[in-house]
């Protein structure tokens, strides 16, 4: 029998605002399910609905999902044109757009512009900020997770999602791909520890771990019943992209959204998790008070 440490869940649901589907999903797993944290994308076509939903729901918990990669910015293209392919749009090479980043001054000063937009328009929906995280996981990039947190205690940033999944957690979950899992971790592994790192002297605070990485976009109910058996003590946070239909976006019509879903609102997981004690919470329930 497992020893009963105190474990705590995050449940995010990202990609809040990308489309009415996504909208709708993250209204059911709030009211129907565990989820507790949605990520707020700010400059997509349904960013409005997104916005009424979550003022409809008070108690959903809502950070900034910022979106430099795969998404459409907030400032027009006329300003940042460094940053945006012919389309107006921040394009999916993000290899190439972190080096420019890095290396070029005035890209650097369009892209503080834009997280600055990006922080000022969910500052203007009045809800309150609970974290700040980015569209695939884009605050790897230590240009990115600097300016976040500059620019974000401006805003009144407290908490940062830590994107590091336990290998050890996750193989337990899946033993499939651990070549795969084992590799990738130890690429990530110098980024994650300057990340938490660097959270750490901003005076963030963060999750533990992370589950959905490994299972990115197939976090269904057998994969979640999974983790939470396997769940490690401390604060992890389990994030998800659902939505109440599939082809939501070309890119990612290899998610099984839908049954992501089905997950959060299953009635199986709700019992795993009140039979194990395990307390959902949002990031700012973190932050001392």
């Amino acid at each position: 029998m497992r020893q009963q440490t105190r474990r705590r869940v995050i449940v995010t649901a990202d990609d809040f605002g990308l489309h009415p589907a996504i909208n709708e999903a993250v209204e059911r797993a709030f009211t129907q399910g565990i989820l507790t944290t949605a990520s707020l994308m700010v400059g997509e076509s349904a960013t409005g609905e997104a916005i009424a939903r979550a003022r409809a729901l008070p108690g959903l918990r809502v950070g900034l999902h910022l979106a430099l990669a795969d998404a459409t910015p907030v400032l027009p293209p006329g300003e940042i044109p460094d940053l945006v392919d012919e389309r107006g749009q921040f394009g999916l090479d993000m290899a190439r757009a972190g080096m420019r980043f890095f290396f070029l001054p005035h890209v650097r000063r369009q892209l503080a512009a834009e997280i600055r937009a990006q922080f000022r328009a969910f500052a203007a929906t009045g809800l309150p900020l609970d974290h700040a995280n980015a569209h695939k996981h884009f605050h790897f990039h230590p240009t990115v997770l600097g300016m976040m947190l500059a620019i974000g205690k401006e805003f009144g940033l407290k908490a940062v999602r830590l994107p590091h999944e336990p290998v050890s957690a996750s193989l337990r979950v899946s033993g499939r791909g651990a070549m795969g899992k084992l590799g990738w971790a130890l690429f990530l592994s110098p980024w994650t520890g300057l990340m938490k790192a660097r959270l750490a002297r901003a005076g963030m605070v963060h999750n533990d771990a992370i589950f959905g990485l490994s299972a990115n976009g197939a976090m269904n109910e057998a994969t979640l019943l999974a983790v939470l058996e396997n769940l490690p003590a401390g604060v992890s946070e389990l994030y998800f992209h659902p939505a109440t239909q599939g082809g939501v976006n070309d890119r990612m019509s290899d998610y099984a959204m839908t049954g992501e879903l089905t997950a959060l609102t299953s009635p199986a997981v709700r019992a795993a998790l009140q039979r194990d004690s395990v307390e959902r919470i949002a990031f700012s329930d973190l932050i001392a008070r």
